[in-house]
């Protein structure tokens, strides 16, 4: 009996980290940046700060540590940067569309080659 009550327990428990795996909150760029910010600027402690957005302190740190490395390398002069999704997306479509011209000019060239050679290629 004391068994079964365990594995309940133990699904319960799982339910409950996928829920809240599944609601918790994704932060953009620009709302880790204001809250690294506001860390900085120091009108309250980290504590309350973190408590206030609901965040736990060592993701705060770790977002200040990326901030300061990302600030690091701009101004080292490193302005390569990750293309997003969106930009990967149009860039392939973009390929996709100059590897169909470059084919369709090629087929062109290999026809009019072909007819020039089998129009004009005999000295009769």
């Amino acid at each position: 009996m004391g068994s079964k009550q365990k594995s309940s327990k133990a699904s319960a428990e799982r339910v409950v980290k996928d829920i809240r795996r599944q609601i918790r909150k994704q932060y953009s760029a620009e709302e880790k940046i204001r809250i690294v910010l506001e860390g900085l600027r120091g009108d309250d402690s980290i504590a309350e700060l973190c408590r206030r957005e609901g965040i736990a302190q060592g993701v705060y740190y770790k977002w200040s540590k990326d901030f300061m490395e990302a600030g690091k390398k701009r101004l080292a002069g490193d302005i390569t940067r990750q293309a997003n999704t969106d930009e990967v997306k149009a860039l392939r479509a973009q390929a996709r569309d100059l590897k169909e011209v470059v084919a369709e000019q090629t087929l062109e060239m290999r026809l009019l080659k072909k007819s020039m050679i089998g129009d004009g290629g005999e000295d009769e």
